[in-house]
């Protein structure tokens, strides 16, 4: 999302344009299939969680809400995000030469592709970090209160949290644009992908780091508090455990305690949390990075490709964590499996 001091194709010579990715003809076809393969991963593993989602009665759920709008933002970086890349690449391949929107940020030109898509790239992991911190949430108000949480978590109310994170998130990833002339959007040469920038001043001013800090700080605001209560909602999972063997008789059970599918989803929600932790921790590290003065233009790479990767882990976490997920994709895949046997 974030990228500051790196320099745009225009401000780079051929040698130094010589990144891990790009140094070989070799390294730009693997970087390209790699971006193609993650496009069919993100579309593949997103429609299915849509398809079981929406399709099947059992998951219309608050909890099930919750997934499909993290499957939305996923698919959005496959649609929108990842395509830009890979013409971008493919064009530089085939002609030798960068598109020409490349060698300028948003301000330079009346119209900029990186003015669609950088928003919608930081949109979505805003979505992406607020769906999983109200997935926490639920989860842990299910294991904690399981008594009220039909009363405290309905469909309406999940509904309209899911519109006000969508709305929050997109109003974030415009802010740096509606509030400081001095940031624009450029398609990185380092990350190969649209970033924020500075504009058409030499040297950030501290009003525009203040504000592209910005995202980093909400960012791990609401993963240690996902973290945090995903650490209680588990604590409390491991004394239920424990006190359920002490118990000689199912009838000793205490009707106000999680069932077992609540504690199964409070698991799954907790390795989400875990998998995204670990898939912005290395964006973080580059804007901490580039703060002191580091470019790091080979880890700005892998930072944000790792970020975008993360887009097709959930279904995999799903048909891992998840037996009912599994098997309704299981039935959803039959007959395209049975097609492709005839």
């Amino acid at each position: 999302m974030i990228e500051s001091s790196t320099p745009t194709m225009l401000e780079i010579t051929e040698t130094s344009r010589c990144t891990v990715c790009c140094c070989t003809l070799a390294n730009k076809i693997l970087m390209v299939l790699f971006m193609v393969l993650l496009i069919f991963a993100i579309l593949f593993g997103n429609l299915v969680t849509l398809a079981v989602v929406l399709g099947t009665k059992h998951f219309h759920t608050p909890q099930g809400y919750l997934k499909a709008s993290l499957a939305v933002a996923d698919l959005a970086v496959g649609v929108f995000v990842v395509p830009l890349s890979i013409y971008a690449e493919v064009y530089l391949m085939v002609t030798d030469s960068a598109p020409e929107w490349t060698l300028y940020n948003s301000q330079s030109v009346s119209f900029h592709p990186c003015s669609i898509i950088g928003p919608i790239f930081a949109g979505c992991t805003l979505v992406s970090i607020t769906t999983i911190f109200l997935l926490t949430i639920e989860r842990t108000i299910a294991v904690l209160r399981p008594l009220h949480k039909d009363s405290l978590i309905t469909r309406r109310r999940t509904t309209i949290l899911i519109v006000l994170s969508w709305v929050g998130s997109f109003f974030l990833a415009i802010l740096p644009m509606l509030f400081s002339s001095e940031i624009a959007l450029e398609y990185n040469s380092c990350s190969r992908m649209c970033n924020y920038a500075l504009g058409t001043i030499g040297k950030f001013p501290s009003q525009a780091w203040n504000i592209l800090l910005l995202f980093p700080a909400f960012d791990f605001t609401l993963l240690c508090g996902t973290v945090v209560i995903n650490i209680i909602s588990l604590s409390s999972i491991r004394q239920h455990s424990k006190r359920r063997k002490h118990l000689a008789e199912a009838e000793c059970q205490s009707t106000s305690k999680p069932t077992f599918s609540d504690i199964k989803a409070a698991k799954t929600i907790g390795t989400l949390t875990v998998a995204f932790t670990v898939s912005f921790t290395p964006i973080a590290v580059f804007v901490v990075g580039n703060v002191l003065g580091n470019k790091w233009c080979n880890f700005s790479f892998f930072a944000f490709w790792i970020l975008a990767a993360n887009s097709c882990w959930n279904v995999i976490i799903y048909s891992v964590r998840d037996q009912k997920f599994r098997t309704h994709a299981h039935q959803l895949l039959m007959p395209f499996q049975r097609n492709t046997t005839a």
